[in-house]
């Protein structure tokens, strides 16, 4: 719509009745207005016709010697009067002249019914007639609603046409004259009037519709470019983290459930911190624009998704079948950089143009259910090509010896972490989405090196599930939960996840009774979270596992639902006590498809009878959305992080004297 319209509109609507209409928004208001007119015209023509017809039995009672004359000129008029309106309608003739057209024929009607009428012998009977001129004033005025100048040119014609025959034909007395004189003249002002009103108020609405229409296309342009803004970065036009991160996402779920492979590749730009201090921050800028431009180039003629991974990392996803194509399109991106030959003089090696170094990860060669670790992956082997001298690709090998060796170190600190202290758990609140109170904690195990570093779990889980020492690790996990918050008090329940492996150990539910035992927990209190990629459908071992805890009075939830296939048969197949939702479907509640989906998974898990809680809460409106919906309890770095046992002692307490003190004293 054209700049300025919708002042225009503004401009418009506070005109008072007797200015001019803008020829502009006037034009505009015929054009919308073509396919309305056309069709009321239609419809009006074909009724107005046959009713026009149907008045033959007046005739044959009133004015019997001509009524055979009336009668076919009733039918010659009606009928041409219907197929001529129809046949210009179709010809498409501009509303208009179709509008000419009816009141050329409401008055040819008129004045033709009259003139039979005059002819006839029983005057009295034909002065009757005189009255029905009403209604066909009634009909072009308020029916018809014709525009309001033809319809005063047409009304008048239509009283002169009434005012001939009464003086020429049906003259009787002054008082005749008067009394039907003021009631035409009435229906005559009072119809025009009502025209009037009726033709103001739709080109009102016509005005109101058009400026809330561009309202909502300003609405609608300022999302889309809020959406952009969101998902795009704004220096080089790609897809920034957190719209690369949903890519990531839809990637994996389409590789877990259909198995349409892809490699996660990591890209760096060597020594750039260098390239900045020397060429400046401006210079920087340019640089990464022009890298940018060339990986798409490079990635072309496969399916990717490219994105800036924070500063002067990217990351691309590609659909591959291989490790060999995977490679070929890490190498062109590599070597379509490389050929920018944009100048690096301040680099420590031989090299003197911008460069990148490249990590990639293929998804057929990661065993885990998490796509965190194909990125931590990736991640390694960026870490490999740039301990190797840069400007080049290093791709992960799960049996590359420096693989081995890093997972024999890993392992190595497994075995001795209990005893160590190299493992400790922290807790992440659980809270009742109403009174935003915590109900509960989720157990989280963290390692850490020799040194004091963090291992990520993405990395020591893994090797713990391959070495079975997780099992170690699981029973230690469950019994410094309970001790830590459930023995002494300090939440209501506490959640501990557990892994496939340890759950066809048979004797885990009796290690579990045990730990129940030494601590005097309430096995209602303990939970025992699974994920929904642990396949527990046509597993014994898992399905008799799950029902011994159940049989001790332990509670189950379902992790991860909804990032697989698995989720409904586990929860057809085992009486879960809660469904955790898995945080992509909330975090894609900003596209209106994205929230509709999380709506339907929470009121599927609702009607399975099932606690619903939702993972990932990492805003107010994510908050909000997920309250409104109903959910039971929720979970997110908005509601609380990770934390030790003593902090989360500190949170509960001090959140139940803030509670204590809101509560009014009783008088």
């Amino acid at each position: 719509m054209a700049p300025g319209l919708a002042g225009n509109i503004d401009a418009e609507l506070g005109k008072r009745w007797q200015s001019r209409r803008s020829p502009a928004l006037a034009e505009l208001y015929e054009a919308r207005s073509e396919s309305t007119h056309w069709q009321d015209a239609r419809i009006s023509s074909r009724l107005a016709g046959i009713v026009y017809i149907a008045f033959f039995f007046t005739d044959l009672i009133m004015i019997r010697d001509v009524a055979l004359y009336n009668i076919a000129a009733r039918l010659i008029i009606g009928l041409l009067f219907i197929f001529d309106i129809e046949a210009q309608i179709r010809r498409g003739v501009r509303s208009r002249w179709v509008d000419y057209q009816c009141a050329f024929g409401i008055v040819a009607a008129y004045a033709t019914w009259m003139w039979f009428s005059s002819c006839s012998v029983y005057q009295v009977s034909a002065s009757y007639y005189l009255t029905y001129g009403i209604i066909f004033i009634i009909g072009q005025n308020v029916f018809f609603n014709f525009r309001f100048g033809l319809a005063v040119v047409s009304s008048s014609v239509m009283l002169g046409i009434f005012t001939l025959f009464l003086f020429s034909s049906f003259f009787s007395s002054t008082e005749y004259v008067v009394g039907i004189g003021t009631l035409y003249f009435s229906t005559y002002t009072l119809t025009l009037f009502v025209n009037w009103k009726l033709n103001e108020e739709r080109y009102r609405v016509f005005l109101n519709s058009l400026r809330a229409e561009i309202r909502e296309d300003e609405a609608t342009e300022r999302g889309a470019a809020l959406l952009r803004l969101s998902t795009t970065d704004a220096l080089t036009g790609l897809a920034n983290r957190r719209a690369i991160d949903e890519e990531l996402r839809a990637y994996w779920g389409n590789w877990q459930s259909a198995e349409k492979s892809f490699a996660v590749i990591l890209i760096d730009v060597d020594y750039f911190k260098r390239y900045n201090d020397q060429y400046g921050h401006q210079r920087g800028d340019r640089c990464l624009i022009a890298v940018a431009d060339a990986m798409k180039a490079a990635a072309t003629q496969s399916k990717y998704a490219l994105g800036r991974f924070g500063g002067e990392e990217f990351i691309l996803l590609v659909r591959c079948q291989t490790r060999e194509h995977m490679a070929l399109v890490a190498e062109g991106v590599r070597r379509a950089v490389e050929d920018l030959a944009i100048p690096h003089e301040q680099r420590p090696d031989p090299c003197f143009v911008v460069t990148v170094s490249i990590g990639a990860a293929f998804s057929r060669d990661i065993t885990s259910t998490k796509v965190e670790r194909l990125v931590t992956e990736a991640d390694r082997a960026l870490y490999a090509a740039k301990k190797t001298g840069r400007n080049c690709v290093k791709l992960f090998d799960r049996d590359d010896p420096l693989e081995v060796n890093l997972d024999d170190s890993v392992t190595d600190l497994l075995r001795g972490a209990i005893a160590g202290g190299h493992v400790a758990m922290v807790y992440q609140p659980i809270r009742d989405a109403v009174s935003g109170e915590i109900a509960g904690a989720e157990a989280l195990m963290r390692l850490t090196g020799p040194n004091g570093e963090s291992i990520s779990p993405a990395v020591f889980i893994p090797i713990a599930e391959r070495t079975g020492m997780i099992v170690e690790l699981g029973r230690w996990a469950i019994r410094t939960a309970c001790r830590e918050l459930i023995a002494e008090d300090r939440v209501a329940m506490v959640s501990v996840n557990v892994s496939a492996v340890q759950l066809s150990t048979a004797s885990f539910a009796l290690s579990v009774a045990t730990i129940l035992k030494e601590t005097g927990v309430a096995p209602h209190r303990l939970i025992v979270e699974v994920t929904e990629g642990l396949q527990i459908e046509g597993n014994p071992d898992i399905l008799q596992s799950l029902r011994e805890l159940r049989t001790l009075g332990v509670k189950i939830w379902l992790d991860d639902f909804g990032t697989g296939f698995a989720g409904l048969s586990c929860v057809r197949e085992v009486a879960f006590d809660a469904v955790k939702i898995d945080r992509s479907f909330l975090q894609a509640t900003e596209t209106k498809r994205g929230a509709e989906m999380f709506r339907n998974i929470v009121g599927l898990v609702r009607n399975v009878g099932c606690q619903t809680v939702v993972e990932g809460i990492e805003t107010h409106a994510q908050q909000q959305l997920s309250a409104e919906l109903q959910v039971d309890l929720l979970q997110g770095y908005h509601l609380g992080k990770p934390m030790t046992a003593e902090a989360l002692r500190l949170l509960v307490g001090s959140e139940m004297v803030v509670s204590r003190e809101s509560v009014p004293a009783s008088a």
